[in-house]
């Protein structure tokens, strides 16, 4: 098989090409690694707190309370809205000043916002300002969020060997991922209380765990070494002006990118356990065959990473993003039987298999996409403008869909037309992209 893996000879700044000291390399994984996972634990507690109790919490719609759980989804939604504006700020504070201060930054801003919604009254209590304050919050998480992504790849992507880049820099996905598992894990401690309890005051733990987290976090990312790419770039004056007048063919391959990625992951990760509620499946069920795809994915996040080292980024990518066409409507007939393991290998072809495909080897090549002077508002925006249309939005209009039809063939229509949106956009992206710019 032809291989269009990046290599030295291609054109690599001199520092990619060099392997970092082991010892170095490693604390930047490990502190990357738990640094992300305790922020996003923070931005995905909301998606699992919406799917689940938000509806009527904060937006008690009478009727349907399918009504209520798709305006909790608005609100989440509305986080992702945010997002783009924080890859804006934090791309230029992490172009111009460097990637470590801007991580420290994104997450106070995050534990801040999470500690809140663990305070807020609800509906009940003070009416319409407790979703008014619930969406508030969400915002600030968004901007955070927007900011994260890309300083916390580039951490590792830019100090490790240029022949192992893809292996490396999946490790950074691996925060993302164990996000999701501490979540769900969280919730599927709280929600084990008598459901008067719940409702009252269990779902509030896991969001004010967070200021522990925050504290964790913030010492962790400031004993961070910056990036060594960055150490010998020139720094932009606009870095983020310099992308989109340089390179906005490359912004916008970086958006398809994450359209199957990103959409695919909230309909497996959130819309799912609407779905497996209304049709019967016990919430205990649902969470726990997320966390087990989960924990299985953080071992096929690396393997997909080491694997496009080998064969190239484009063929793995390719594998995860028409998988998502094929498993689009097997993954919902397999709910529809109840069996929690037919349950759990929905799942697991949705997450380990056909995300970790895209998401291990997504850093790698969405930076490769960019020069490093430009490299981190280049990501952000590619990476956060295409949250709100895909990640964002695709929990929201699953749940309409579904609420109007009471049947998945819509949802799975859309994993399908994720999946070819972002294979036609590995088509765009040519062999030794980074040549072209270094």
């Amino acid at each position: 098989m032809q291989n269009d893996t990046f290599s030295p000879a291609a054109g690599l700044p001199p520092a990619s090409a060099m392997p970092a000291a082991s010892r170095t390399l490693r604390r930047i994984i490990v502190a990357s690694v738990i640094g992300n996972a305790l922020e996003w634990y923070d931005f995905f507690l909301y998606g699992t707190a919406a799917a689940l109790i938000f509806g009527p919490l904060f937006f008690p719609l009478h009727g349907d309370p399918l009504l209520g759980t798709l305006a909790a989804f608005a609100g989440f939604a509305i986080g992702f809205l945010a997002r783009p504006l924080g890859g804006v700020v934090f791309g230029h504070i992490g172009d111009r000043h460097g990637r470590k201060g801007a991580l420290v930054f994104t997450l106070m801003m995050m534990g801040v916002a999470t500690f809140g919604i663990g305070l807020l009254p609800t509906f009940s209590q003070v009416g319409f300002l407790a979703p008014v304050a619930l969406v508030c919050l969400r915002i600030v998480q968004g901007i955070a969020s927007g900011g994260e992504w890309g300083g916390g790849v580039l951490l590792i992507s830019e100090s490790a060997p240029a022949n192992r880049r893809g292996y490396y820099a999946s490790f950074s996905q691996l925060g993302v991922a164990g996000r999701f598992v501490l979540s769900a894990a969280a919730f599927y401690l709280v929600q084990r209380l008598p459901l008067e309890s719940f409702m009252s005051w269990g779902w509030r733990v896991p969001f004010l765990a967070s200021v522990l987290i925050f504290g964790v976090g913030v010492y962790i990312r400031r004993r961070l070494p910056e990036s060594r790419d960055f150490a010998a770039a020139k720094p932009k004056h606009m870095p983020v002006l310099t992308v989109l007048r340089n390179h906005p063919q490359q912004v916008l391959q970086a958006m398809g990118l994450r359209v199957a990625e990103n959409g695919g992951t909230y309909i497996f990760l959130s819309f799912v356990l609407v779905y497996g509620k209304t049709v019967g499946v016990p919430v205990s069920v649902m969470l726990g065959g997320v966390m087990i795809a989960m924990l299985l994915e953080l071992v096929t996040i690396v393997l997909w990473g080491r694997l496009s080292d080998v064969i190239g980024r484009r063929p793995v990518y390719m594998i995860g993003a028409l998988g998502l066409v094929v498993i689009a409507f097997p993954a919902f007939w397999l709910i529809d039987t109840h069996q929690p393991l037919y349950v759990f290998l929905s799942l697991a072809l949705g997450l380990p298999l056909c995300h970790a495909a895209m998401i291990g080897t997504q850093p790698a090549l969405m930076g490769e996409l960019f020069p490093t002077e430009v490299r981190y508002s280049g990501m952000a925006l590619g990476h956060e403008i295409a949250s709100v249309f895909s990640g964002g939005l695709a929990p929201l209009v699953a749940t309409a869909l579904y609420a109007q039809v009471r049947a998945p063939w819509p949802v799975a229509l859309m994993l399908i037309g994720f999946g070819l949106i972002t294979a036609l956009t590995l088509m765009t992206i040519p062999k030794n992209t980074h040549a072209a710019h270094d």
